[in-house]
């Protein structure tokens, strides 16, 4: 078998075989094909595009290429989450203990933040003593004690998606619908769940844009994972406006216990009780979504999602006395109001915009080595269909040194006043099963 072969069938629109994927995949990894061959290959696949059987194989290649989690230690049925990346997106943070709490194992692994996306790491990170890294059996123990479990992804966890991605970022095939869904679907099936819930964002702050698209991607992964064996349905969501009102780590825990508590963001908590109902759904312990849904209502109004989310944090080494006490947890030294500059209704919020300020106040990281400040952040305090008036606040910018002008122009220019409101904003688009 030789590369340039490979190149060549897949350049004239031709169906790979498992055997040549798994071959290209491999030899990819270990170093024997060069990046030149592989910019090739992946351009004529940007182009000619991928059957089903070519994307389901080159995912199960990729997730072979390293460690494959086995979670078969832990009782039922393991059901993961994951979102196609957003700002403000804290859901993992609250319908993992409330999964939990209806009897569903949650193992999750979760990546950093890098960009003007958010990480659910960096976000449990800024909880004092909270540990990301467990061993296996630590691992395996907290999520059969607690039912609920969250680390840090392995280091050798899909290392071929690891090394393709690096080379798609500069080779500018980023944005394929059979790359990406094998790239996002590779990590789930190597971190060993049984059922995945996948959340596409779209948007602003989004990486998808348009409906279409984002149901092309989700129609996709389910599918993969159907092949594959994993029970997955995929849930299109907003990101035209960041979720919830709190952006930045700490910030964010905040708003989490809120919506763990009863009283938080309304959009948020009706975005992260959809996602829950269907992990708790695909976790078998309800037949219908709409038992699911209303039994996750009830866990939170029983408070019982507020001890397992105590539990889970006391489990993994942090301190629980945050969810009673969150002035334990990282603050800003200094908070700026930016003000409207003219009276109307909130018309436009760009969500990637926001997410950039946040992240040059050090809430998020350009570069992967850039240090996280966990007290930094925004608070949004209109959002769009709100009502405003000329130098009411609009946003809470929480910083650590004095000069944000910048930061401030950025939030200005993301936010569109108009003097008509707009239609309420559509949370869910569609759900793929």
């Amino acid at each position: 078998m030789r590369m340039v072969d490979l190149i060549h069938k897949k350049r004239s629109g031709e169906v790979l075989s498992e055997q040549e994927i798994i071959y290209i995949v491999n030899g990819y990894t270990k170093g024997d094909i060069p990046d030149y061959q592989m910019s090739a290959l992946l351009m004529a696949i940007y182009f000619n595009g991928m059957t089903s059987g070519e994307i389901s194989a080159l995912t199960m290649a990729m997730a072979e290429s390293g460690e494959m989690i086995d979670l078969s230690g832990i009782a039922g049925i393991k059901v993961d989450k994951h979102s196609t990346g957003g700002v403000g997106d804290k859901i993992s943070l609250i319908v993992g203990p409330i999964v939990a709490s209806l009897g569903v194992p949650v193992a999750k692994m979760s990546g950093r933040g890098l960009g003007h996306t958010g990480g659910t790491v960096d976000k449990l990170e800024s909880i004092p003593g909270f540990r990301i890294e467990l061993s296996k059996e630590d691992f395996i123990a907290a999520v059969n004690t607690n039912k609920i479990a969250i680390v840090g992804q392995s280091g050798n966890l899909a290392p071929a998606d690891k090394k393709m991605y690096a080379l798609r970022d500069v080779t500018a095939t980023v944005d394929s619908i059979p790359l990406i869904a094998s790239s996002i679907m590779s990590k789930k099936i190597a971190s060993g769940a049984d059922a995945i819930v996948l959340d596409v964002k779209i948007g602003s702050g989004a990486f998808m844009k348009t409906v279409e698209d984002a149901r092309v991607l989700a129609r996709t992964m389910v599918d993969i994972g159907l092949k594959l064996n994993r029970h997955t349905i995929a849930m299109i969501t907003d990101m035209e406006q960041p979720l919830g009102r709190e952006i930045g780590n700490a910030n964010e825990i905040r708003e989490s216990i809120e919506v763990l508590r009863g009283t938080g963001d309304k959009e948020l908590t009706e975005v992260a009780v959809s996602v829950a109902a269907y992990m708790a759904l695909l976790g078998k312990v309800f037949g219908s979504f709409e038992e699911a849904q209303e039994a996750v209502r009830d866990i939170v109004r029983n408070g019982k999602a507020l001890d397992t989310f105590k539990r889970f944090v006391a489990s993994q080494g942090g301190d629980p006395n945050v969810v009673d006490r969150p002035e334990l947890l990282p603050t800003a030294g200094y908070h700026v109001e930016v003000t409207a500059e003219r009276e109307g209704y909130v018309n436009r919020i760009d969500a990637e915009q926001i997410g950039i300020a946040a992240m040059l106040l050090g809430a998020g990281r350009a570069k992967k080595e850039d240090p996280i400040d966990y007290g930094v952040g925004l608070t949004l305090n209109k959002k769009i269909g709100d009502a405003v008036k000329a130098g009411e606040s609009i946003c809470t910018v929480h910083a650590n040194r004095q000069d944000v002008a910048e930061v401030i122009a950025m939030i200005r220019g993301a936010y569109g006043i108009e003097d008509g409101q707009p239609a309420p904003v559509k949370l869910i688009y569609d759900v793929i099963v």
